[in-house]
């Protein structure tokens, strides 16, 4: 699989090179400003942080007093996602969870299922906030709202949601409900928490996302957040390619597209090299992460 993602890893930086040159799409950042560069790269760095203390808050009882050791585990488990093709990066966290913390598998798997919604909800509730500013109607913001609070609904009224589910689901299907539930915060207040840590941690990616591509690309305030939101989607979903070489940027384009950028000549080209620059920096940010998480790990203590 390693030499797979290598040999995958070196044709895509030969074909860019061939289309436009590395030159010509690096030197973007000469014309924006390296130091818009280096803002980018400190925000992207802070929701891995932010990302990392909602889990520090999901499990208190196993991870406090250990959140450098945390903060190298999600950066470890962000960076196979980012490196391993259709989400089998995923498979990493409740392992090393286990490793770490003596948390169970099975209540590891059923959180990151649950942190998992929560990351798509704010995800696409993030992008909705490029179209309801472009749109700028009334209407568009009540729809962006009601979206928005659906996750506090849905726990809200999650122990009638788990009794029918529980009557018309197979005996087999009840033990996976079970540990559904078990992987939901334990109360309101917890739930406030991760769902509150998840719309920022999203709402920030999303922004700076959308400000580099409309930096890069030149791009109206809905095609940089449709770009944002393609791009995301296509590394949250199981389709993307190792490093999401290729899967990434056509994902920025793509949604770029249908929010409303240019779809031939020039535009379409300075969106192409913007989309590659806006994966380069998401690449670099998960490797700086993870080089500076190794720096604050400690280890944790002896579970026998």
């Amino acid at each position: 699989m390693t030499l797979g993602t290598v040999s995958i890893i070196l044709v895509y930086a030969a074909f860019i090179q061939w289309v436009w040159g590395w030159q010509s799409v690096v030197s973007l950042w000469s014309s924006a400003g390296w130091g818009s560069a280096a803002i980018a790269l400190v925000l992207l760095l802070g929701t891995y942080v932010l990302r990392t203390w909602r889990i520090y808050d999901y499990f208190p009882a196993e991870t406090g007093g250990h959140f450098g050791t945390l903060l190298r585990l999600v950066q470890v488990h962000n960076l196979l996602n980012i490196m391993l093709p259709f989400r089998t990066g995923e498979a990493s966290f409740p392992l090393l969870m286990k490793r770490e913390f003596g948390l169970g598998v099975a209540r590891g798997t059923a959180a990151l299922f649950v942190m998992r919604l929560f990351d798509l909800h704010a995800l696409l509730a993030a992008a909705g906030t490029g179209l309801a500013l472009q749109t700028g109607k009334l209407w568009a913001w009540a729809l962006w709202l009601a979206f928005l609070i659906l996750p506090a609904i849905a726990f809200a009224l999650r122990g009638q949601a788990f009794r029918l589910a529980a009557k018309v689901l197979p005996d087999k299907a009840k033990k996976l409900l079970d540990e559904v539930e078990a992987g939901l915060p334990l109360d309101a207040k917890a739930f406030a928490r991760a769902w509150g840590a998840t719309l920022i941690n999203w709402f920030t990616k999303i922004a700076v996302l959308a400000w580099v591509l409309g930096l890069l690309g030149g791009l109206s305030t809905a095609a940089s957040f449709g770009g944002a939101l393609g791009g995301e989607l296509s590394s949250v979903l199981p389709v993307h390619a190792p490093a999401g070489v290729g899967t990434y940027p056509a994902g920025i384009t793509a949604g770029a597209i249908a929010f409303g950028a240019g779809t031939a000549g020039l535009p379409l080209a300075e969106l192409g090299q913007a989309a590659v620059n806006t994966h380069l920096l998401v690449i670099i940010s998960s490797l700086v992460g993870t080089a500076l998480s190794l720096l604050v790990a400690r280890p944790t203590r002896d579970r026998g």
